[in-house]
């Protein structure tokens, strides 16, 4: 725990690119007071509206509120949604110098949590305003001209996927063929990790590890073989897949696998976001020194403090280090 710790330390001023698609992560709050005349639906009595960074945004959030000096490449739209997600990213402490403001909608996932009269609100429904368009030749030439530069004078780089257009493989070609990037580059993507080959590591959760393999491994064992298997095949020095409620397995390069057990409660109070947390404090913890059980270890604890807030939430370094005094 004491070395634990010590890397925790390090975590301050060490400069970390995300490279990835920000969305906004809006929560609309109510009251359901009955049920309507017009269909068989219940009416929400609206109650308050919060709008977080997320995707991307929330990755280097995270970052921030961990101590690192972050750099966000990424896309807005020039509109409402986007303008008051730049302004929250940099009064969390994101560099958004490199967040290119285009025509496009900007993404918005909207969560309605909804409950009776002095009952918790819980999530009922989820709308997604996706925007699938491509980018236009400009912007595109913006973003590669940001990521061939910022990744040359980091200490380490996130690459957050979430099939949006920012993070597409053909943009980070430069990243490990033309321009090689020394510092680890660690990756999150929604279903097309095996686009991504030749970096340092990544954080598939137990879904994301299925599908790329077409189906649920049938037993542990099974399940170990295929992520072996996949880090291998995609040239990474390690795989760290996040398992929920049953911790994380750490797929190391010649070494045997590591299991760990999910800190804190077995009811977390809201998953949203959780894996950006997870991946910004492994990233951080690597660029800090960290081996791979160490940094696991750390995105660990960071995981299961983040799931006991509501929203999608950050984890800071003080929370990670009460932690470790504690245990």
């Amino acid at each position: 725990m004491s070395q634990l710790a010590e890397i925790v330390d390090k975590f301050s001023g060490k400069r970390i690119v995300v490279i990835g698609d920000t969305i906004g992560d809006q929560f609309v709050y109510g009251e359901i007071s009955r049920v309507s005349r017009e269909a068989p639906v219940f009416i929400l009595r609206h109650e308050h509206t919060e709008t977080t960074p997320g995707g991307a945004g929330n990755c280097a959030a995270n970052l921030a509120a961990l101590g690192a000096r972050v750099r966000l490449i990424s896309a807005v739209g020039n509109d409402e949604p986007g303008q008051m997600l730049l302004k929250q990213l940099r009064e969390a402490g994101v560099n958004c110098d490199e967040v290119v403001v285009h025509n496009r909608k900007t993404i918005t996932k909207v969560r309605v949590l909804a409950g009776q009269i002095h009952s918790t609100r819980q999530q009922v429904i989820r709308i997604d305003y996706d925007n699938q368009s491509p980018f236009d030749p400009e912007t595109r030439a913006r973003l590669v001209s940001a990521m061939l530069k910022q990744t040359s004078e980091c200490d380490a780089a996130i690459i957050s996927d979430y099939n949006y257009g920012v993070a597409d493989p053909k943009l980070l070609d430069g990243l490990n063929q033309t321009n090689p990037v020394s510092a680890p580059v660690i990756v999150d993507s929604r279903f097309r990790l095996s686009a991504f080959g030749g970096f340092t590591s990544a954080t598939p959760n137990e879904d994301e590890l299925a599908h790329l393999i077409g189906h649920e491994p049938c037993d542990p064992a099974e399940f170990q073989s295929t992520a072996e298997a996949l880090r291998e095949k995609l040239g990474y020095d390690a795989l760290l897949v996040t398992r929920g409620a049953h911790g994380m397995m750490l797929i190391e390069k010649n070494k045997p696998p590591l299991h760990m057990e999910a800190v804190g409660s077995q009811q977390p109070v809201d998953v949203t976001g959780a894996g950006d947390t997870v991946i910004a404090t492994y990233t951080l913890a690597l660029a800090s020194g960290a081996t791979f059980p160490q940094a696991a270890s750390l995105a660990n604890v960071a995981g299961g403090l983040v799931v006991m807030k509501r929203g999608t939430a950050t984890v800071n370094a003080e929370e990670i280090r009460s932690h470790l005094t504690e245990s």
